[in-house]
């Protein structure tokens, strides 16, 4: 219990330093003083609290936001599933996402609200396929999958249809967004979704002697008398819910949610009840991180987030994948 709380703390603290590296890193230099004059004092330069306040402060609680949900997510998915390699992705939730976001660009509505609503519908239609076609048999693991596989499939292929039917000017919002966008205009979504990412994390908290029982297999669960089609409905919609908000607001970011609870497995092992909360921690610092680096590498050109969580993602799990046969 004293290490796990130790890691937390660890944990805690290295998220906080990545925020102080995230407001003070830029294009314009803003050192750790001026930030916190920015913050907390009324005599701060107006560039500063501009720059600090309005555009930082904002990107870098969403990149946090964004990377905590994804890898509570994919740490559900792996345990219900009982597949190491699953993601918050597998059950087609990224393609009826992004079906549904390059349908608003398509329509012209790439400037108000309709990117991250429609992302978001996208996303929880494909879920609920997904669901009724597979989530109500008692061993329905294998079967979501492949529904998951379908629905991504087919939401995929609509999704080419619509990027071929675009206007050439709207295609580039389109594939930016694909790439992971962490862009201002998507924080005014920001306490909407802090709220769902939190109702939802803690739900999953709740449910985590539930996702250590489904690592031992679904047959082996209802022996221990878990309602197991109850349970899986329970950790299946709050870990769906993680995923479509995380999208709905940052477009698709991959290996946060596949790397991020194997790195946490590993060091500290498989309890639920820490892995969930250590994995957000991680996640969170892992996806601030990787922002940072997006705005300031090639500022003031800044790339898509989802670049650099492959870059640096796809290494760190072939390293697992080498040192260590991947495991719930």
């Amino acid at each position: 219990m004293l290490r796990a709380t130790l890691s937390l703390v660890i944990l805690s603290l290295a998220l906080l330093l990545s925020l102080g590296i995230s407001l003070t890193t830029g294009p314009y230099d803003i050192g750790p003083g001026q930030v916190w004059n920015a913050l907390f004092s009324a005599s701060a330069e107006d560039i500063h609290r501009t720059i600090v306040q309005e555009i930082r402060l904002p990107r870098s609680l969403l990149a946090l936001l964004v990377g905590a949900a994804l890898s509570v997510a994919g740490a559900a998915f792996q345990a219900v599933l009982r597949n190491p390699l699953a993601d918050p992705y597998i059950l087609g939730v990224s393609g009826g996402a992004a079906l549904g976001a390059v349908s608003a660009f398509a329509l012209g509505m790439w400037l108000t609200f309709s990117v991250p609503v429609l992302a978001f519908g996208g996303a929880l239609l494909a879920l609920l396929v997904v669901y009724l076609v597979g989530g109500t048999q008692r061993t329905a693991a294998p079967t979501l999958i492949l529904a998951g596989v379908m629905v991504g499939s087919l939401a995929a292929a609509l999704l080419l249809f619509v990027l071929w039917s675009m206007p050439a000017d709207s295609v580039r919002g389109a594939i930016f967004w694909l790439a992971g966008d962490l862009s201002a205009e998507n924080t005014r979504w920001l306490l909407p979704g802090a709220v769902g990412v939190l109702l939802a994390c803690g739900g999953l908290w709740l449910m985590a002697p539930a996702l250590d029982i489904f690592t031992q297999g679904e047959e082996s669960a209802a022996d221990l008398g878990l309602s197991v089609a109850w349970a899986r409905l329970g950790i299946f919609f709050a870990a769906g819910l993680l995923t479509a908000t995380a999208v709905a607001l940052a477009g698709l970011i991959g290996f946060v949610g596949l790397v991020i609870p194997h790195v946490v497995r590993l060091l500290w092992g498989p309890n639920h009840r820490f892995l969930l909360p250590a994995s957000a921690l991680l996640g969170a610092t892992f996806l601030l991180l990787a922002d940072t680096i997006a705005r300031t590498i090639f500022a003031p050109a800044q790339l898509p987030v989802g670049v650099i969580t492959a870059i640096i993602g796809a290494p760190c799990f072939l390293y697992l994948l080498r040192r260590r046969e991947v495991h719930l």
